[in-house]
């Protein structure tokens, strides 16, 4: 019996992530660990166009019974392009009286501090749909003006009458005391039964009114739309005779069920980009790498994180809707819910070249997208891409692309970069070995953001590169940032779906306790545990997670009493420590993290508590990926061609060996220049880098002048 035909027999798990260019499946054998992929274009009109045809060719390809699928998980974009492009629903805002404008007002500080002429975001409701409710609460949660409730049976009528698609309720001071909040939305619930609700005290009980005004609003917004398009996917799925398994990537890389993610869509918005840090804590991890900076470059953007220790950093909030540069702050719509700590920039395959009013070349961020995509794809794009001076330069190959499914025109590529190196006087070649520049520059600039300006020392951590087009242009981010090893994982450019496969189920939960350290109570911070750990095990019991497989991990939030920023820190375990010596632990673990993350800290200042957090997790069956035995040194058995690529500082082109990383075995070396081709990806190793196959068929990347470094990370 054949290998696909033993497979229509066995257990299987999906991971589908849609990008802005490519959709990526990765389907993984439950009992063998094997792995099978598939690539196709988005279909951006409807992404679930293309995630049921990869689903589909998946199950043919590998003559796979639906009824066997016991797990998928997708990563998607759709939350994210609701507020970027402006399509959230109709939505109404309930706040208290006086509170109106919060939308509008946001914050006294502006994207750029000296651009006299930039403009705020614009709010996410307009006015005549925010409504004022007359109630009071004090900081305390105390009542100081009871809710008004015949106001809000008269606001239900106005909203009735404006044809309003989803309401968020976002009472002052609603973390303190939800009781206000509670009520309105049952009030609400009885007259406007189809409507449905966010409140503020339920996805972000913390303070700061305008932070959680705009998370809760941004939930709002995604709510129908979301629950629209997972809606379409379950029955499409379920017409195909899948099971309903269906799980969604989430911001801070756990993955939730699809009853979940309708709910609460506002965890959706970095659904994709979290996949991909994800993959790499883990792929790294099998390596022996527990410090990795992940390095995700597909079609349209390319994504930047960090691994510390093995665990990917999570900040607490971050913004979307925002187009400026990764510099810019206040751009966006800020939404504080955890998320991967990354930064992401306009630089993918697809991201276009153009000249500024000011002659200069730039890349990105606009992208030519899946359709028509770069020029050289042949659809009608005319401006030059990332992806068309790499296949003018010869890192690409145009017969080769997608195993050969996709075929490159590397003249229409030519003809592109001509209106750039035109009005330039320059040549085609030096225009595209410019934008190739530019493009990495741009995300070497992000990678220090991610790293220098966190506190860390990107020496002292591997470059894990990923995507279609990362292993293109990871050598030269590492050499400028002195990263001493790069390395690229077998099938980089699926990685962020196999993320999707290795995510554990994760709910986060958070409370606001402002109180200063030395007056904090033990049975407060155990009370408040307490509860979120028991509506996070209930959770989890109706995602069918067994209590064996429950985890739960219990963070504050701590500052120096005069701050307006604090830092997470994890709180002692387990916490059976009289009070006093609690008090001591916690203030020392925050000096120490406030000395590691800006250089200083007096512990002789007082600090202060904000909020409690509990993090409930559900852990899944990870993969298991073969391993190979040392085979040695030679990898001439996987040399396929020669073929002239043009690299930055050379008199002309330089002749490259190209290789077939299907046929590379553990402990081959390849010296630089060379290119490494395989069905998803292509690997640029430059003349001064070596590359080493370890036993799990990673290609281990270093400057030849640090190929001595210990390449088991330990």
């Amino acid at each position: 019996m054949g290998e696909k035909e033993r497979n229509n027999k066995q257990a299987f798990r999906l991971g589908i992530d849609t990008g802005g260019t490519f959709t990526d499946l990765v389907m993984m054998n439950e009992s063998s660990g094997q792995i099978s992929l598939v690539k196709m274009s988005s279909t951006p009109e409807d992404p679930a166009v293309a995630f049921m045809q990869v689903v589909r060719r998946s199950l043919t390809e590998q003559l796979a019974q639906p009824g066997n699928c016991i797990h998928m998980v997708h990563g998607t974009t759709v939350a994210t392009n609701t507020i970027i492009e402006g399509k959230g629903a109709r939505t109404a805002f309930l706040v208290t009286r006086g509170f109106r404008d919060v939308l509008e007002i946001g914050r006294q500080i502006r994207p750029r501090l000296y651009d006299l002429f930039c403009d705020k975001p614009k709010p996410l409701v307009p006015r005549r749909l925010c409504f004022e409710i007359p109630e009071r609460l004090d900081s305390g949660g105390n009542v100081l003006l009871p809710l008004d409730e015949t106001a809000v049976r008269n606001v239900a009528q106005l909203i009735e009458q404006q044809g309003v698609e989803s309401i968020v309720i976002c009472l002052l001071h609603a973390y303190a005391n939800s009781d206000h909040e509670k009520r309105v939305a049952k009030i609400l619930s009885q007259l406007l039964p189809e409507i449905p609700m966010t409140l503020s005290s339920d996805l972000c009980s913390e303070m700061r009114e305008y932070y959680r005004a705009s998370t809760a609003t941004v939930n709002a917004l995604l709510v129908p739309v979301v629950g629209r398009y997972v809606g379409r996917l379950e029955n499409q799925l379920a017409e195909a005779s899948i099971p309903n398994v269906l799980h969604l990537m989430t911001s801070s890389g756990g993955i939730i069920s699809s009853s979940v993610a309708r709910q609460n869509p506002v965890h959706l918005v970095e659904s994709g980009p979290a996949a991909g840090v994800i993959s790499a804590s883990y792929l790294g991890g099998l390596a022996g790498f527990s410090n990795v900076i992940s390095f995700d470059m597909g079609g349209t953007t390319a994504k930047l994180g960090l691994v510390e220790n093995g665990s990917p950093r999570v900040a607490r909030h971050f913004e979307v809707g925002s187009e400026a540069s990764v510099a810019d702050q206040a751009a966006g719509y800020p939404v504080r819910t955890p998320v991967v700590d990354l930064v992401e920039i306009g630089a993918g395959g697809g991201s276009i070249a153009w000249i500024d009013d000011g002659g200069a070349v730039r890349v990105g961020p606009r992208s030519a997208g899946a359709m028509p995509g770069p020029a050289c794809y042949g659809n009608g794009q005319s401006a030059p891409t990332i992806s068309d001076a790499n296949l003018l330069l010869g890192r690409i190959n145009p017969d080769n692309f997608i195993g050969g499914e996709m075929q490159l025109d590397p003249e229409l590529a030519r003809g592109a970069i001509r209106t750039v190196a035109d009005p330039l006087g320059m040549s085609p070649v030096d225009t595209a070995l410019g934008i190739i520049e530019i493009a990495d520059t741009n995300m070497t600039e992000a990678a220090r953001m991610v790293s220098v300006q966190r506190g860390f020392d990107p020496r002292e951590f591997i470059l894990l590169a990923f995507g279609g087009a990362g292993p293109l242009h990871a050598a030269a981010i590492a050499r400028e940032l002195q990263i001493p090893q790069v390395m690229i994982p077998p099938h980089p450019g699926v990685a962020s779906a196999l993320g999707l496969l290795v995510g554990d189920i994760k709910h986060d939960f958070v409370q606001a306790y402002l109180t200063p350290t030395d007056k904090i109570t033990i049975e407060t911070i155990d009370n408040i545990l307490k509860r979120f750990q028991k509506e996070g095990a209930a959770l989890l019991q109706t995602e069918h997670v067994a209590p064996s497989d429950m985890e739960f991990i219990a963070q504050i939030d701590m500052r120096f009493q005069g701050q307006s920023h604090e830092l997470t820190i994890n709180m002692p375990t387990p916490m059976d420590v009289d009070q006093e010596r609690l008090i001591l632990q916690l203030h020392a673990h925050f000096c120490e993290e406030h000395q590691r993350v800006y250089g200083f800290a007096d512990r002789r200042e007082p600090s202060e508590l904000v909020n409690v957090r509990l993090t409930a997790i559900g852990k899944i069956r990870r993969p298991s990926l073969p391993t190979f035995s040392d085979s040695g040194p030679d990898s001439s058995a996987a040399i396929t061609a020669q073929r002239d690529v043009c690299f930055p500082n050379e008199t002309g082109p330089l002749k490259c060996t190209i290789y077939n990383r299907e046929a590379l075995t553990a402990g081959n070396h390849i010296q630089g220049p060379a290119i490494v081709e395989e069905y998803d990806s292509t690997t640029l190793i430059p003349p001064d880098f070596t590359a080493i196959v370890d036993p799990t068929g990673n290609m281990i990347l270093s400057a030849s002048n640090t190929s001595d470094v210990d390449l088991t990370g330990k």
